[in-house]
């Protein structure tokens, strides 16, 4: 055998071993886990055939505890690039099997590489997360190496769209990166946390689990730490795929157009009487989006959080979009401090990633009470103002029924550069509601009068009268148009085809100086 031959054949030997990471004890007890092994997640990720690794034959360059006999090709991190529906994609996905997934010095380099890569060509990065943390035995290189990473996070932001899914452990600094991503898919079974429940219970003396501490339920409900929450790796998977599917590749280009057989001017009659003649009582703004957007798909994003708010991607006519929409079935479809963050925070991606955004409006409010004052409304609330007024997207909104006070200010009104406002027949765009104002401009006559209900019914009505329709905002050129709800797909769709060139920037500036 020549010596190139043998080389050849030493090199498969290394790939191979490359590819078993820790050894197939410790891929089997992965499984055994439920789990899959870094190699398994990328390539149910990725399109058959495509992945092209990086760094397959690094490691680590620690001699501390023994270390210098404990070394695997690959050093603990599987990374390189790929195609998913034929779009590139780069990914770095952490091996459990390699002394537990703990990040290394040259663990963190091989991330870096990729991340470095994916915003000079201008493609999403995606990160699978399943470690122990940081190498202890490397001590400050590590620490080095997770900051290394988040510096490239912050830097990516707003350039490459950055998805992280946490299939495993996610604890301490490791936390921070996912943090600084645009999107974090939690699998059941997986956490995060910055300290551990034996940290907690030493000193705070609280008894909790892994799972109350920082599982999936846990940031996908109470924390909004996660975006989706999901039962299973394999569903997690092809959810960042869905995803991914509307978001453009980098913040330069715009979003994948998709084909649809579903009509433009498709109508629904049951939009007309979708609006319950008691003002008070709620509807299910489900029931909207499914009717008008395209196939009645909708990808939901913090489904399980801050529920009087809906915000998700959908599609009209191919194009995608972002819709932000009250909920009136959840606390009447206030505005408090978490969905003011969360619905911020989905206007921002959206903006940063030219994805037009549709506002479904019917909003009473901001939620009163000392709860909410104390956790700052006031700043939360300017969030979502400050998200929709920075906007240089298209902006269509369409008020449904209530548009009241400040809250309707927030939601993408005509005053912050909503490019389309629409409402339909049943909206009511005022300071307050009837029963409120009318014991502010009348509190005295109302004491006063003999009949109080009477009285009070018949300023209310006059109150309505004037406000509870859409035509004094119409007067004054703040609603464009009063439109028929069956028609709001055709007029959503016409308005996106008239907005597709745009063009708008806001003043120059280092960077501004978001309410946080």
């Amino acid at each position: 055998m020549s010596r190139q031959l043998e080389e050849v054949k030493s090199l498969i030997s290394l790939r191979e071993k490359a590819r078993l990471g820790g050894g197939q004890k410790r891929i089997d007890s992965q499984h055994e886990k439920g789990k899959f092994t870094a190699r398994e997640r990328i390539a149910m990720l990725l399109d058959e055939g495509s992945f092209e690794e990086f760094d397959m034959f690094v490691t680590h360059r620690c001699t501390n505890f023994g270390m210098e006999k404990n070394r695997v090709l690959g050093d603990g991190v599987v990374t390189g690039y790929g195609t998913i529906g034929g779009r590139l994609v780069y990914v770095f996905a952490q091996d459990f099997t390699v002394l537990g997934g703990s990040l290394s010095e040259t663990f963190a380099q091989k991330i870096c590489k990729v991340m470095d890569i994916a915003m000079k060509v201008g493609a999403p990065v995606i990160g699978i997360n399943d470690s122990g943390g940081a190498r202890i035995q490397e001590g400050v290189n590590a620490l080095a190496g997770y900051t290394e990473i988040f510096q490239r996070n912050i830097l990516a932001s707003g350039v490459i769209p950055q998805i992280s899914a946490i299939f495993g452990p996610c604890a301490g600094g490791a936390v921070y990166s996912p943090a600084l991503t645009d999107f974090n898919i939690m699998s059941k079974g997986s956490y995060m946390f910055l300290t551990g429940p034996k940290v907690v219970k030493s000193v705070l003396g609280e008894d909790v689990t892994q799972e109350t501490l920082g599982g999936a339920s846990v940031h996908s409900s109470k924390s909004g730490v996660a975006h989706f929450s999901v039962d299973n790796e394999e569903i997690g998977i092809e959810t960042i795929k869905e995803l991914l599917s509307y978001l453009p590749q980098n913040n330069m280009e715009r979003t994948p157009l998709v084909p649809t057989n579903d009509p433009i001017n498709r109508m629904d009659d049951l939009l007309n009487d979708i609006i319950p003649d008691n003002p008070n009582k709620p509807y299910n703004m489900y029931s909207v989006i499914q009717s008008i957007v395209d196939d009645g798909k909708f990808l939901e994003v913090h489904k399980d959080y801050a529920k009087s708010l809906i915000v998700g991607f959908a599609r009209f006519d191919g194009i995608a979009v972002g819709i932000v929409a009250n909920q009136p079935s959840v606390l009447a479809g206030v505005l408090d401090s978490n969905s003011s963050r969360k619905g911020a925070r989905f206007v921002r991606f959206c903006d940063a990633f030219n994805i037009p955004i549709i506002t479904l409006e019917d909003v009473p409010g901001f939620l009163p009470g000392t709860q909410q004052e104390y956790n700052g409304i006031i700043l939360h609330g300017a969030k979502l103002l400050y998200a929709f007024g920075e906007a240089t997207v298209p902006k269509i909104t369409v008020v449904l029924r209530k548009a009241y006070g400040g809250a309707y200010c927030v939601m993408s009104s005509k005053h912050l550069r909503g490019d389309i406002n629409y409402a339909w027949p049943t909206a009511e765009i005022a300071v307050m509601g009837p029963s409120g104002a009318i014991e502010i401009l009348y509190g005295k006559e109302l004491q006063e009068a003999e009949d109080k209900e009477a009285f009070k019914a018949e300023k209310e009505k006059e109150y309505r009268d004037a406000f509870a329709n859409p035509y004094n905002a119409a007067k004054y050129g703040y609603i464009d148009d009063v439109i028929e709800p069956r028609n709001t797909r055709f007029r959503i769709i016409r308005a996106l085809h008239q907005l597709e060139n745009k063009k708008l920037t806001n003043p120059a500036k280092k960077h501004d100086n978001l309410p946080l």
